[in-house]
């Protein structure tokens, strides 16, 4: 965490060193790119090896390119001045509908979200319930819960797309300027209209303005802190990088939407599940502006146990996938729909759930060379090395001090790391299931508990830490016989996922 004693030259200096180092980064992924490319070029390995090898190339070229596309929203931050969006005083007040699209949602929660928009101090605003729960027990509470605060039902005859299909039914009978949408887990403070309205008043093309989320619940459980880290790091840097950059997206929750931009792309889109990714696009592609603001207005519930995690990781990397595919169609029918940068920032999002097969293919290379000594990089190890140590130290120095600088605990941060790792298999599946154009259901994510899932359930992360354990114990007994540099690094890689994989039974707690 940041030292708050330190002077406001100390401070000052910070954004200018962060934003070297990038460039040092860049550089170090050049040249350790470079050198990869030309050993295995130049390799004299049979077609099986050199096979294995493109195929890792090709997972460390995907990270490396989301190294790209991270750390230059970390440089675009740092060297850019934080100026506060512009806005004006408000001599009417724009009407606003407040959405709160819900299903089978506890009343419990139901009460809290709409007391925190009752709450909100701002004269013209109206709220809306989007109620699309089957069951009478929900139907009931919801209908209850709304007249306690004066909000309006709305339900809908014949259910489609989802979230997205409720919100445009919805959409199609309102008349007020502005709409804000918030899920039924997230409570908004008061201000959140009245800091927000005048900002959008301030620029007629300016669609809509993002706010972070933020788990008010990061203590009940380790899932629920872990998870809250992942948001941080997406909406600090990532988010700023791409509101700077003309690209940032509907997050789907605290949010303030012009009625106009949404009515202009034809309503939220309703073939995928991240209804808020793919409209975002189609903004963007009809010239509207979007921004985000890193201010915390609205306090929200996080997953709090593996399953419920799995389940909203799922769900995420599944309708971003989906969403690549429409990313892509249009960029090849015509590529000047957008600019190069707002075209990068899209593939970035869009891509990021391959992640998991990247990070299997480089797992099972260090696994496969200890059983079977089948190479996978073609370099000395001592190359090897010179090449890949500034970049793996400048990335993690980088990536926990910039988070540092923002008074996050790089421990906490470390954590939600761990998280992400042990989601690989879910991310497998849900990018298959992406690429193949399967659909969800409104899916609700379990607000409470923190109930362990059987380890049986959780077969794939344990057999691929069992698969790291097994090759460290080969590993080290070739290490007796053979004392090789080869075997010692793809030994510390074996180790190394197999302290990652570990975390899986810190995470699964009752």
């Amino acid at each position: 965490m940041a030292n708050i004693f330190e002077s406001d030259s100390q401070q000052a200096k910070k954004p200018g060193i962060l934003a070297g180092l990038v460039v040092l980064l860049f550089i170090s992924i050049i040249i350790y790119f470079v050198s990869r490319a030309v050993f295995i070029a130049y390799a004299q390995y049979g077609s099986f090896e050199k096979t294995l090898a493109i195929f890792f190339f090709i997972s460390e070229a995907f990270v490396m390119f989301h190294a790209f596309g991270y750390f230059g929203e970390i440089y675009r931050v740092n060297r850019s001045r934080r100026e506060p969006l512009s806005s004006v005083p408000l001599e009417q007040f724009p009407a606003v509908a407040i959405l709160i699209p819900a299903r089978h949602e506890p009343l419990t929660v139901l009460l809290e979200t709409l007391t925190g928009c009752y709450n909100i101090d701002y004269p013209n605003k109206k709220i809306y319930l989007l109620d699309d729960s089957s069951e009478e027990r929900f139907i009931e509470e919801a209908r209850q819960a709304a007249e306690q605060f004066g909000a309006t039902v709305f339900r809908r005859k014949e259910r489609h797309g989802a979230k997205a299909g409720i919100i445009n039914d919805c959409l199609k009978t309102l008349n007020e300027k502005y709409v804000a949408i918030f899920d039924s887990d997230q409570i908004p403070l008061p201000n959140f209209l009245s800091h927000l309205v005048p900002i959008l008043e301030a620029d007629e093309r300016l669609a809509f303005i993002q706010t972070p989320q933020f788990y008010s619940n990061l203590n009940a459980s380790k899932i629920s802190l872990a998870a809250d880290m992942q948001q941080a790091v997406f909406y600090e840097y990532v988010c700023e990088g791409k509101s700077s950059n003309q690209a940032m997206i509907c997050c789907g929750t605290n949010v303030v939407l012009r009625r106009q931009a949404l009515l202009d792309v034809g309503g939220f889109d309703e073939s995928t599940v991240t209804e808020d990714f793919a409209t975002s696009l189609d903004l963007h592609i009809k010239q509207w502006k979007t921004r985000y603001h890193n201010h915390v207005y609205v306090f929200g519930l996080g997953p709090e146990n593996l399953g419920a995690y799995f389940k909203q990781q799922n769900r995420w990397a599944m309708g971003n996938i989906s969403v690549l595919r429409t990313i892509l169609v249009k960029f090849f029918h015509n590529p000047f729909l957008l600019k190069p940068h707002q075209w990068f920032e899209y593939v970035v999002t869009g891509s990021y759930y391959f992640i998991g097969w990247t990070y299997l293919f480089l797992m099972l290379c260090p696994i496969i060379y200890i059983f079977f000594s089948v190479p996978s990089f073609f370099m000395n190890p001592a190359v090897y090395t010179l090449a890949f140590l500034p970049y793996l130290i400048l990335s993690m120095a980088i990536f926990y001090s910039s988070m540092g600088f923002r008074r996050y605990d790089v421990k906490q941060v470390f954590k939600g790391q761990l998280l992400a790792f042990i989601t690989l298999p879910v991310y497998l599946r849900a990018s298959i299931l992406g690429l193949a154009g399967s659909k969800a259901g409104f899916q609700v994510t379990a607000k409470q508990g923190t109930k362990r899932i059987a380890y049986l359930e959780l077969w794939p992360q344990i057999t691929l830490w069992a698969l790291n354990l097994a090759a460290i114990t080969w590993g080290l007994n070739r290490l007796v016989y053979e004392q090789t540099a080869a075997v010692v690094i793809n030994l510390l890689w074996a180790m190394y996922h197999f302290v990652l994989f570990s975390s899986i039974f810190y995470f699964n707690e009752e």
